[in-house]
């Protein structure tokens, strides 16, 4: 099945998800919103938090986009546009779906993932959606512990962070790839 994306309005995605399943569920296409836990220290407490992915964003995964449930979505509240536009729809390509389907596989909610640092201070994920997502990682807070990765959807970059618990240091050895 193809993967199709629905551009909304930021903040409105879980309306827009809750609107949609209305009337997907008697249908065979499945409408996905992929986000990450985080923890985020305020005030001096640390709490969970729980942000979207791709943010503005809804995947709908369906063999073909039928006329129908193209205007039904249309008229889902704040939504804007499917990708590439509404005139020239494209499902994801090979590498974004791949992408998607990586994060999917842990749940639309991914936890956070278990890492470690060796001795030079180089990040080895040992488990959780950031396992095989080692070489987009840009940027590593031990502190607040999160790991920027670059992502790509429909060939435009963009940073997200995510979070992870770390253990213990693992002796210097050869980089893990």
């Amino acid at each position: 099945m193809a993967f199709f994306v629905i551009q909304v309005k930021t903040g409105n995605e879980e309306r827009c998800r809750l609107q949609a399943e209305s009337f997907l569920h008697t249908r065979r296409e499945r409408l996905f919103w992929p986000r990450r836990s985080l923890r985020i220290r305020r005030q001096g407490q640390w709490r969970d938090s729980v942000a979207p992915i791709f943010p503005g964003y809804l995947f709908l995964q369906a063999e073909e986009l039928p006329a129908d449930l193209y205007w039904r979505l249309r008229g889902l509240p704040g939504f804007q546009r499917f990708l590439r536009d509404n005139a020239h729809i494209e499902p994801l390509g090979p590498r974004d779906r791949e992408l998607l389907q990586h994060f999917l596989s842990f749940g639309e909610v991914l936890d956070r993932s278990t890492v470690s640092f060796d001795a030079d201070r180089r990040i080895r994920v040992i488990s959780g959606p950031l396992k095989t997502l080692e070489g987009r990682i840009v940027k590593v807070d031990r502190r607040k512990g999160r790991a920027r990765v670059k992502l790509e959807l429909y060939e435009d970059a963009f940073l997200i962070d995510f979070g992870f618990d770390a253990i213990e240091t693992l002796p210097a050895g050869p980089p893990a790839g």
